[in-house]
Order: structure tokens, then C-alpha cells, then sequence
């Protein structure tokens, strides 16, 4: 469970005061080329004037041990201790990959996440996962690793475009999803766009703490939060592989969440009518992913490396109503390939 979650106008002073104990030997922080730009100088006067930058390249494909490489590599140039504090200031990458480095060098130091999208800010950067891609697969490599501390600064995702943003949004639907009906029904009438975030980020943040204080390790029931993951990881990563076709995580989390939903019908755990629900809302925000027919068996081949399988089961995440969640749901790589189809045939 993170020790603290600050969100609001308050976070960056209350990061300062984390940054400026006596306890703390150095701070470095990790940004990468867009955060580097466009986030860094909102939290420049609230770093110590001896901190250290370390910039990795934006995108998802630089996810990587080579990117671990970097920070490393900076980070011993540097003589950090074990008392150094590594600061990541980005979305889901960087949140993702800065908590990985900080937690193997020299066996652990401390690191606090700053997340600056939508995506980061209610989801990657809460609960103490960290990792990156491995072999073209996602999170392949990582370790569970709680911050020092989340400080949410909400007035980033003004930096954001809307697809940026749409991505993160995702996160916030599934949440609704598998846990909270009536904000499912609020929302889905209301349109996804905002004036002020500050109240979604709340309440998704609140939602998966108590889920993760429940199973910090994944055993259970925080398995629900891999909802449109199974199947959703399995696109990002084929796309991935496809030079000008990747997509961003939130959408290939969209595109999942309407394919595990049909899953869910097919196992009689959810009606035709709130599959049509789900679908509705779904697309009324984001665009329908473009794969063809031929490619969905080699999409739902990706899938055989979830982090949630079993020996050669591929274990799911469903749904048994709006708002309910069930996980450890086995499928196969063949009921995969059909929700894709389900999916291409769609009109969005």
C-alpha cells in the first residue's frame, strides 16, 4: 500500500517537504523528453538547487532495460547512496520504469512518483507496481515496490491532448466496471470530458487503494484491476510490433474491455443488454483499434504471456454484471481470437 497519496494543489509542497529532509542524500529526477519540456519547470522550485536530471527518450517503446541502463548508469556516475530519492516525473512509462530502476539499484532507494497523465494518475502510479517490456511484452519484467509517496498534481494533464487523455480515461471507466455501477450509469450520460479532474482522480484512487490494501501482492481479488488486460495487452503488444500502427495503452485497454465484456456474455455472466451498454459508451469515446480478421489468432497468441496465467491457462478478469468484477477466469487463446473477431465485425 503507498504510505501516501497526495492530490490536489497541495502535492508539490508536500513533495518539497518529503525532498528537503535530512534523511534524503540526493535527489535525482527521471523525466523523459515530453515531461522534460512540458512538466519540469512547474516542479523546479519545489527541488533542492543540487538535484541531478536524468531524461529518457517518450514512448512506450523505450519501456526498456535499456532505459533502466540509463538511470543506472547515472545514477552510479553520480555516487548515489542508498539514501538518494529518485523522483519520477512522467505518465505510466516512466512512473513505471523509475520505480523498477530505483527498486534494484544498490538493492532499493526510495522513489516517489509524479505522475503527469491521465493513465498515471489513476492507475500506474498507485499500487507499487513497477516494470518494463521485455521481448515484446508487456510489464514482461518487474517487481512489486511500494513509493515513498504519489503526489498528484492535476493541473498537468493541461499538457495533455485528448487522445492522451482518452487513454487514462479508460482506466477510470474499467474501475467503474468492475466496481462501481452507479458511476458507470452516471457518467456514461454525461460524455468523458471535464472541466476539473481532481474529483475522477479522487474516487478511481480511492477505489484501487482499498482494492490493493485488500491483496498488495496480486493473489486475489486485485486481480480485477487486469479487467480489458488480458485481452487489451495482447493488441498493444501486436501493435507494437507493427512500425505506425501502435497504440496507446488506454485504447487497447478500451478495445479489450469490449472484448472480455462479450467473453462475459458467452459465459452467461452478463446480459446482451449491458454488453450493448458497455459497447455504446465505449465507442462513443474512442475510436474502434484497426486490425484485420487474419491477425487476430496472432493477437490472442500474446496473450499466452499474461502475467495472470497459470501453467497454460490464461486466467481472465469478467464481468458478472456492470460494477462486478470476477477474476481468475480461465479462457483460451481460441475464445481470444473470437472476441476479436466479435470486435472487428462491430460498427463503432
Amino acid at each position: 500500500m503507498d504510505n501516501s497519496v497526495i492530490i490536489g494543489s497541495g502535492a508539490l509542497p508536500a513533495l518539497a517537504e518529503l525532498l528537503y529532509r535530512p534523511a534524503v542524500s540526493r535527489v535525482f529526477v527521471l523525466v523523459d523528453s515530453n515531461t522534460a519540456r512540458q512538466c519540469l519547470p512547474a516542479l523546479l522550485p519545489h527541488l533542492p538547487a543540487d538535484y541531478k536530471l536524468i531524461e529518457i527518450p517518450a514512448g512506450e517503446e523505450y519501456k526498456t532495460l535499456a532505459s533502466c541502463d540509463t538511470v543506472w548508469c547515472e545514477l552510479t556516475g553520480q555516487h548515489a547512496d542508498r539514501h538518494a530519492v529518485l523522483v519520477n516525473l512522467g505518465g505510466g512509462v516512466v512512473t513505471d520504469l523509475g520505480g523498477f530502476a530505483a527498486a534494484l539499484y544498490k538493492r532499493g532507494i526510495r522513489f516517489v512518483q509524479v505522475p503527469t497523465t491521465l493513465l498515471a494518475q489513476v492507475d500506474a502510479s498507485v499500487g507499487g507496481k513497477t516494470g518494463v517490456d521485455f521481448q515484446g511484452y508487456k510489464n514482461q519484467l518487474g517487481v512489486f515496490q511500494v513509493p515513498a509517496g504519489v503526489f498528484i498534481e492535476p493541473k498537468f494533464l493541461e499538457t495533455l491532448d485528448p487522445r492522451q487523455l482518452k487513454s487514462g480515461y479508460a482506466e477510470v471507466v474499467k474501475h467503474w466496471l468492475i466496481a462501481d455501477a452507479e458511476a458507470f450509469n452516471t457518467n456514461r450520460r454525461l460524455g468523458w470530458l471535464t472541466d476539473d479532474w481532481t474529483s475522477i482522480i479522487q474516487e478511481s484512487v480511492a477505489l484501487k487503494q482499498r482494492i490493493v490494501a485488500d491483496d498488495p501482492l496480486e493473489a486475489g481479488p486485485r486481480k480485477l484491476l487486469n479487467f480489458g488486460h488480458t485481452v487489451g495487452h495482447a493488441i498493444e503488444s501486436y501493435l507494437l510490433t507493427q512500425p505506425g500502427r501502435e497504440a496507446l495503452h488506454g485504447e487497447a485497454v478500451a478495445a479489450g474491455m469490449v472484448c472480455e465484456s462479450w467473453l462475459s456474455v458467452q459465459r452467461g455472466l452478463l446480459s446482451a443488454e449491458e454488453l450493448d451498454k458497455i459497447e455504446t459508451f465505449v465507442f462513443s469515446v474512442f475510436d474502434k483499434l484497426d486490425f484485420v480478421t487474419l491477425e487476430t489468432n496472432a493477437i490472442a497468441e500474446f496473450a499466452l504471456q499474461d502475467k495472470k496465467n497459470a501453467g497454460a491457462t490464461i486466467n481472465c478478469t469478467l464481468l458478472s454484471g456492470i460494477g462486478q468484477g470476477v477474476y481468475d477466469q480461465p479462457v483460451t487463446v481460441a475464445e481470444i481470437a473470437e472476441s476479436l473477431r466479435y470486435y472487428h465485425r462491430l460498427q463503432a
